[in-house]
């Protein structure tokens, strides 16, 4: 483990809960997110994907934010959670922020288009067959 990833600050979902309290703005009710994030700002894999992703399923969530590391474990999760879940891979906690963040214009806040991250276009399709 590199120095980085040893110093996390905070986790994914904290992150944005901090941000929207400091600007108040809200975040999305039906966007969960997982992860740690690094001093630098990278999201890093997490155990425990598949049930983290049931669990939101189960309480209506529609958008799961997961770290691309964890991209490879997306295959554990059953294929009708799979298609009734938006699954998206995040490699910064921009992209979390971009996402869960309820905003008219995410690229006046973050300087690049909302969408660095597709459901599902970024894992391989090995990952989820």
């Amino acid at each position: 483990m590199t120095p980085e990833e040893q110093a996390v600050l905070v986790a994914g979902d904290l992150s944005a809960a901090i941000l929207s309290a400091v600007t108040r703005i809200p975040v999305h009710r039906e966007v969960a997110m997982t992860g740690e994030v690094t001093l630098r700002g990278r999201v890093l894999p997490i155990g425990g994907l598949k049930e983290k992703v049931l669990a939101a399923h189960r309480a209506g969530i529609k958008t799961v934010l997961f770290p691309w590391g964890n991209r490879k474990d997306v295959r554990e999760i059953p294929k009708k959670v799979r298609a009734a879940v938006r699954l998206m891979p995040v490699k910064h906690v921009d992209e979390i922020l971009k996402v869960a963040l309820v905003l008219e214009k995410p690229e006046l806040m973050f300087g690049t288009p909302a969408a660095t991250s597709s459901p599902l276009t970024d894992v391989p399709q090995s990952a989820v067959s």
